[in-house]
Protein backbone atom coordinates (compact mmCIF):
# COMPACT_ATOMS: atom_id res chain seq x y z
CA UNK A 1 0.00 0.00 0.00
CA UNK A 2 1.08 3.49 -0.97
CA UNK A 3 1.12 6.24 1.85
CA UNK A 4 2.87 9.42 2.00
CA UNK A 5 3.74 10.75 5.46
CA UNK A 6 4.27 14.67 5.56
CA UNK A 7 5.96 16.13 8.75
CA UNK A 8 8.00 19.34 10.03
CA UNK A 9 5.62 21.26 10.32
CA UNK A 10 5.20 23.92 13.36
CA UNK A 11 5.32 27.41 14.64
CA UNK A 12 7.33 29.89 13.76
CA UNK A 13 8.67 33.57 14.40
CA UNK A 14 8.77 36.02 10.72
CA UNK A 15 11.85 35.34 9.34
CA UNK A 16 12.63 31.54 10.21
CA UNK A 17 12.98 28.34 8.82
CA UNK A 18 11.41 24.92 8.87
CA UNK A 19 12.21 21.62 7.06
CA UNK A 20 9.07 19.63 5.89
CA UNK A 21 9.70 16.18 5.03
CA UNK A 22 7.62 13.60 2.80
CA UNK A 23 8.28 9.92 3.63
CA UNK A 24 6.93 7.34 1.31
CA UNK A 25 6.21 3.61 2.14
CA UNK A 26 4.77 1.16 -0.53
CA UNK A 27 6.97 3.06 -3.81
CA UNK A 28 10.39 4.43 -3.97
CA UNK A 29 10.20 8.60 -4.52
CA UNK A 30 13.12 8.55 -6.26
CA UNK A 31 11.42 6.79 -9.22
CA UNK A 32 8.71 9.62 -9.64
CA UNK A 33 7.97 13.18 -9.71
CA UNK A 34 7.60 14.61 -6.07
CA UNK A 35 5.26 17.66 -5.46
CA UNK A 36 5.05 20.21 -2.67
CA UNK A 37 1.45 21.82 -2.53
CA UNK A 38 0.06 24.55 -0.01
CA UNK A 39 -3.35 24.82 1.17
CA UNK A 40 -4.08 28.40 2.64
CA UNK A 41 -5.87 29.09 5.65
CA UNK A 42 -9.78 29.16 5.18
CA UNK A 43 -10.14 26.63 2.57
CA UNK A 44 -11.54 23.24 2.87
CA UNK A 45 -8.48 20.62 2.93
CA UNK A 46 -10.34 18.05 1.05
CA UNK A 47 -10.56 19.96 -1.94
CA UNK A 48 -7.46 18.57 -3.70
CA UNK A 49 -7.91 21.73 -6.26
CA UNK A 50 -7.42 24.00 -3.65
CA UNK A 51 -4.25 23.50 -2.82
CA UNK A 52 -0.96 25.44 -4.81
CA UNK A 53 1.85 24.07 -6.01
CA UNK A 54 4.82 24.96 -4.51
CA UNK A 55 8.08 22.73 -5.66
CA UNK A 56 8.37 19.62 -7.07
CA UNK A 57 11.59 17.59 -7.73
CA UNK A 58 11.66 14.73 -10.55
CA UNK A 59 12.83 11.07 -10.70
CA UNK A 60 16.08 12.30 -12.31
CA UNK A 61 16.47 14.90 -9.74
CA UNK A 62 15.47 18.10 -11.66
CA UNK A 63 13.51 21.06 -9.42
CA UNK A 64 10.96 22.94 -9.96
CA UNK A 65 9.90 26.24 -8.02
CA UNK A 66 6.68 28.66 -8.52
CA UNK A 67 7.45 31.75 -8.62
CA UNK A 68 6.03 32.84 -5.33
CA UNK A 69 8.72 30.85 -3.18
CA UNK A 70 11.76 31.10 -5.77
CA UNK A 71 15.11 31.33 -4.00
CA UNK A 72 13.56 30.90 -0.20
CA UNK A 73 12.61 27.17 -0.88
CA UNK A 74 14.98 24.02 -1.55
CA UNK A 75 13.61 20.58 -2.75
CA UNK A 76 15.73 17.79 -2.25
CA UNK A 77 15.77 14.00 -1.85
CA UNK A 78 17.62 11.57 0.14
CA UNK A 79 17.31 8.17 -1.39
CA UNK A 80 18.57 5.99 1.22
CA UNK A 81 15.86 7.27 3.60
CA UNK A 82 13.06 7.41 0.97
CA UNK A 83 12.18 11.02 2.20
CA UNK A 84 11.70 14.35 0.37
CA UNK A 85 12.28 17.38 1.76
CA UNK A 86 11.32 21.22 2.02
CA UNK A 87 13.75 23.09 3.07
CA UNK A 88 11.82 26.54 3.99
CA UNK A 89 13.76 29.63 5.01
CA UNK A 90 12.65 33.43 5.94
CA UNK A 91 9.47 32.12 6.31
CA UNK A 92 6.40 34.90 5.93
CA UNK A 93 2.73 35.30 7.88
CA UNK A 94 1.93 34.58 4.18
CA UNK A 95 3.55 31.54 3.97
CA UNK A 96 1.04 29.87 6.84
CA UNK A 97 -0.72 26.93 5.52
CA UNK A 98 -1.11 23.30 5.11
CA UNK A 99 1.75 21.64 3.18
CA UNK A 100 1.01 18.61 1.37
CA UNK A 101 3.28 15.98 -0.74
CA UNK A 102 2.34 14.54 -3.68
CA UNK A 103 3.31 11.34 -5.83
CA UNK A 104 3.39 12.49 -9.75
CA UNK A 105 1.58 10.58 -12.18
CA UNK A 106 3.45 8.33 -14.65
CA UNK A 107 2.35 11.14 -17.39
CA UNK A 108 5.35 13.83 -15.50
CA UNK A 109 8.04 10.88 -15.83
CA UNK A 110 7.01 10.48 -19.61
CA UNK A 111 6.26 14.20 -20.29
CA UNK A 112 9.73 15.65 -18.38
CA UNK A 113 8.10 17.18 -15.74
CA UNK A 114 5.74 19.32 -17.60
CA UNK A 115 2.47 20.43 -15.97
CA UNK A 116 4.36 19.74 -12.51
CA UNK A 117 2.27 22.43 -10.70
CA UNK A 118 -1.40 20.78 -11.76
CA UNK A 119 -2.43 19.01 -9.08
CA UNK A 120 -4.75 16.57 -11.44
CA UNK A 121 -1.12 15.20 -12.19
CA UNK A 122 -0.89 13.51 -9.14
CA UNK A 123 -2.28 10.41 -7.90
CA UNK A 124 -1.16 10.33 -4.38
CA UNK A 125 -1.31 12.33 -1.48
CA UNK A 126 0.09 12.03 2.01
CA UNK A 127 -2.36 14.10 4.88
CA UNK A 128 -0.69 17.43 5.14
CA UNK A 129 1.18 19.28 7.99
CA UNK A 130 0.75 22.61 9.47
CA UNK A 131 2.93 25.62 9.04
CA UNK A 132 2.12 28.68 11.35
CA UNK A 133 4.44 31.64 10.60
CA UNK A 134 3.22 34.27 13.08
CA UNK A 135 4.62 36.88 15.50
Amino acid sequence: QVQLVESGGGSVQPGGSLRLSCTASGLSLDRHHIGWFSLAPGKEREDVSRRESISCISDTGNTYYSDAVQGRLTIYRDSAKNTVYLQMNNLQPEDTAIYFCAKGSNYLVETYGKSWSRWHRYDQWGQGTQVTVGS
